[in-house]
């Protein structure tokens, strides 16, 4: 490649293409209108709005945040406008983003994510969904969907059967055989996987030895799960031919690249969101000028690149 060639950022999921693999992560970001004085929203692969279910939520008691040493533990809880009060009061403005719109959707029961889906698919504006079956932060619904294959391939399936849109599950971090529920979501007819979710956790007071959370258990982001996502995302990604997003304490442009290097095709930024709201624009420009310096003309020469030549498990 010539010092003035423009690699290529372009990928593309299913029947989507973004301008670069960089998006936002669902519950970093809000319905985007809440970065938009911060962040240049069309310089985004993608945004991901927070979790929406059939009706409105008001997510878990607080305190629902506690910092640990490299991460945040979060019980939010996913609280929400509801399906309707999604598209009455945020599409209007994602509609006038140029940048895709993928909407993560939760239900307390198989039947509830279909029905969410049916509503969102008769709407302009949302380009395809993440589907949360992964949460391990509320008590019922996609928490279990998440870790029990058989239900985690009705709830991929009765999706499947709502939309022609790009259908992308969310993996959980917690199970025994992650490339087990990659397959299961390739074969029930997803166009791209999505992990890591956040890791169940806890943290307690010790001078008044009560749980933190009001939720008493959350869920573990930030940098202090990023080696246990890269493992999980290489287990993934070399288990399907559908891509791959992967997250899980993406600081800087290095982060992403490592999780591409290992499989994935796109990632998503999302603690760091908190700390930095500029991070995904940072993030794309890294990987930008890495391509550069490597004399690569596209991303897509990124993904799956790890070398293992000579090593026991490959060569």
């Amino acid at each position: 490649m010539s010092p003035s060639t423009e690699p290529s950022l372009e990928v593309r999921l299913g029947s989507l293409v973004f301008r670069n693999p960089v998006m936002v992560a669902s519950g970093t970001f809000g319905y985007g209108p809440e970065y938009a004085e911060l962040v240049d929203l069309s310089a985004l692969g993608a945004i991901v709005v927070k979790g929406i279910c059939r009706e409105p939520t008001r997510g878990n008691p607080p305190p629902r945040t506690v910092e640990t040493p490299s991460g945040l533990i979060n019980a939010i809880g996913l609280p929400g406008p509801g399906v309707a009060g999604f598209i009455r009061d945020y599409l209007p403005f994602l509609r006038r983003v140029p940048t895709p719109v993928i909407v993560n959707v939760w239900g307390r029961t198989v039947e509830e994510y279909g029905e969410v889906v049916e509503s969102l698919d008769r709407e302009e504006g949302v380009h395809g969904y993440e589907i949360n079956v992964s949460c391990p932060n509320i008590k019922e619904g996609s928490r279990a969907f998440g870790v029990h294959l058989d239900m985690f391939r009705r709830v991929v399936e009765r999706v499947r059967a709502a939309t022609r849109r790009p259908v992308i599950p969310k993996l959980a971090p917690n199970v025994s055989d992650i490339a087990a529920f990659a397959r299961a979501a390739e074969e029930c007819g997803a166009d791209a996987i999505s992990l890591i979710n956040s890791i169940p956790a806890m943290a307690v007071d010790i001078e008044t030895r009560r749980p933190i959370l009001g939720n008493v258990t959350g869920g573990l982001t930030g940098p202090a799960i990023h080696p246990i996502a890269v493992k999980l995302v290489w287990e993934a990604a070399r288990a399907v031919r559908i891509p791959t997003i992967a997250m899980g304490g993406i600081r800087d442009a290095a982060d992403a690249i490592e999780f591409m290097i290992v499989g994935a095709t796109a990632v998503a930024v999302g603690t760091a969101n908190f700390v930095e709201p500029r991070t995904a624009v940072r993030v794309v420009e890294g990987i930008r000028d890495y391509l550069v310096r490597h004399g690569m003309t596209s991303v897509a020469d990124l993904t799956g690149s790890l070398r293992l030549e000579g090593l026991p498990c490959g060569g």
